[in-house]
C-alpha cells in the first residue's frame, strides 16, 4: 500500500477523491431526481392519482363584467354628473364586491370614495338600486349592520339575464336622487 501511495502524490489522490465524489453525487441525485419526477409503483400496483376531476355537478360558471365595461360604465355615470355640476365619485364593483374601478371626480369629497364603493356594494349584493333598499330598513332595521353595506340611494345593480354581475355606485351629489341618477346612466351605458 506505501508504494501505491507513493506512487502518486497528493495533489493527484485530491483531484481523484474529488472526481470520485463527484461521479457519486450526480449519480445521487439522478436517482433522486427520478424518483421525484415518476410515481413509485411496485410490481402489481398502478401509480396513485394525484388529482381528481370534478363532475359537472360540482361546479358553476358566473359572468364578469369587462375592465373595459367597467371604466365605460363608470365614466358614463362621472360625465353625467358633470353635465349637471356635480362632483362626485363613481365606483364599480363586481358580484362578489370586489372593486374593479373608482373615479374620483375634481373635487368630490373625502368621504364619496368610500361611500360609493359602499353603495355599490349594497345594490350588487341585493340585487336592487340601493334607493329600494333604504326603504326596507323600515321593516328590518339591522340591514344595516352588515359589513360594507350603505343604504342609502346611489347605487344600482347590473345583470345579465336577470342575475346580478355588478354594482356601479356613486356619491358626492346633495341627494342620494341625483347620485342613483348617475349610477343609472353607467349602468345604461354597459347595456349600449
Amino acid at each position: 500500500m506505501n508504494r501505491l501511495h507513493d506512487k502518486f502524490s497528493r495533489r493527484a489522490r485530491v483531484a481523484t477523491g474529488g472526481a470520485v465524489l463527484a461521479v457519486v453525487a450526480l449519480a445521487g441525485f439522478g436517482a433522486v431526481s427520478a424518483n421525484a419526477s415518476a410515481p413509485a409503483t411496485t410490481p402489481g400496483t398502478t401509480a396513485a392519482v394525484t388529482s381528481a376531476e370534478a363532475p359537472d355537478r360540482a361546479t358553476t360558471t358566473s359572468t364578469h363584467l369587462t375592465i373595459d365595461a367597467a371604466t365605460r360604465a363608470a365614466q358614463a355615470a362621472l360625465d353625467a354628473a358633470d353635465k349637471e355640476n356635480q362632483r362626485v365619485t363613481v365606483a364599480v364593483v363586481d358580484r362578489n364586491g370586489n372593486t374593479i374601478v373608482t373615479l374620483r371626480g375634481d373635487g368630490a369629497g373625502p368621504q364619496s370614495y368610500e361611500s360609493a364603493e359602499r353603495k355599490a356594494f349594497t345594490a350588487v349584493a341585493w340585487n336592487a338600486p340601493t334607493s329600494q333598499l333604504a326603504e326596507r330598513l323600515e321593516q328590518a332595521p339591522n340591514l344595516k349592520d352588515i359589513p360594507g353595506t350603505l343604504f342609502l340611494a346611489g347605487g344600482v345593480p347590473v345583470t345579465a339575464d336577470k342575475t346580478p354581475i355588478a354594482g356601479i355606485g356613486v356619491a358626492g351629489a346633495p341627494s342620494g336622487a341625483l347620485d342613483e341618477k348617475f349610477a343609472q346612466a353607467g349602468a345604461n351605458a354597459v347595456a349600449r
